[in-house]
């Protein structure tokens, strides 16, 4: 987008921090000099806890069939 008039930022503000969201970088200027910038916040990454997948997963139990059979089954047999 660019850069955006503070008054456009006011109007549009939802959509704007949506972009920013997005990945998109939006300026804002006042009488056409920048004043602000918008960009997403950086969002620290949650670990794994490896055991506890672990431990999850071995309470499940193997499919009888291949996933590709599965689907298609699930596919065939439904009423769209």
């Amino acid at each position: 987008m660019g850069a955006v008039s503070l008054a456009e930022a006011k109007a549009r503000l939802s959509e704007l921090v949506q972009r920013a969201q997005a990945g998109e970088s939006v300026s804002i200027t006042r009488r056409g000099k920048p004043v602000a910038q918008l960009v997403a916040a950086e969002r620290p990454r949650k670990r794994i806890d490896a055991k506890a997948l672990r431990d999850l997963t071995k309470g499940m139990r193997r499919q009888d069939e291949p996933a590709g059979e599965f689907v298609r089954r699930m596919r065939d047999e439904s009423r769209y």
